[in-house]
């Protein structure tokens, strides 16, 4: 006789339950998964700190998110720190410091960086880190950025791989704009200010 018969609600098998809170599971971590992917395609990326080309803004092995909206609908501004693409070695990320922006004359001078001939402030270096030029951009050598360029230097001005020696770099190799560090503890805080 059928258990429903008499209002009697029938049991499922343990098995059959299973199976149903298995592919429940799978549902769930099918749709996380596609949120995080685009999240991470679309809105923002984590990224480690490796080496100290930075220095003293960010330290080796600091953690930060880099978010991507800003420059789809805007454009990259001086003194914000981007991480990007290696011209080198675009399996390698790097994390620099916008100097210069389309349309900007840059040159090296005396250890001093002058763009559209006036010497820029950069609060956020040690006074009196020397600046020394490299072998695309020579002592005294005043280069405009194109249509589309951008120069980037690190923080840590005599340890950097940067414009100073590659040249300038496009948008399109910009990943994102660095805003948030959350690693270490002691150093929680945006990046957009410093």
């Amino acid at each position: 006789m059928d258990p429903d018969t008499y209002g009697i609600p029938s049991q499922k098998g343990f098995f059959e339950n299973l199976g149903a809170h298995i592919v429940d599971l799978i549902e769930t971590l099918v749709v996380f998964g596609a949120v995080f992917a685009l999240i991470y395609l679309f809105v923002a990326q984590f990224h480690k700190v490796s080496g100290l080309s930075m220095f003293p803004t960010m330290h080796n092995s600091d953690y930060l998110i880099t978010e991507k909206i800003s420059y789809r609908i805007g454009e990259p501004k001086k003194g914000e720190i981007i991480v990007l693409k290696n011209p080198k070695d675009e399996s390698q990320d790097f994390i620099k410091r916008i100097i210069a922006v389309p349309g900007d004359s840059i040159r090296i001078e005396n250890n001093s960086v002058f763009v559209n001939g006036g010497l820029i402030s950069e609060p956020y270096l040690p006074a009196g880190t020397p600046t020394n030029p490299g072998s695309f951009l020579a002592e005294k050598q005043t280069i405009k950025a194109g249509p589309n360029q951008y120069f980037v230097f690190g923080d840590n001005r005599g340890h950097s791989s940067d414009s100073r020696d590659w040249g300038p770099i496009t948008k399109e190799e910009i990943i994102g704009k660095a805003f948030f560090r959350y690693w270490p503890p002691q150093t929680i805080g945006s990046l957009t200010s410093k």
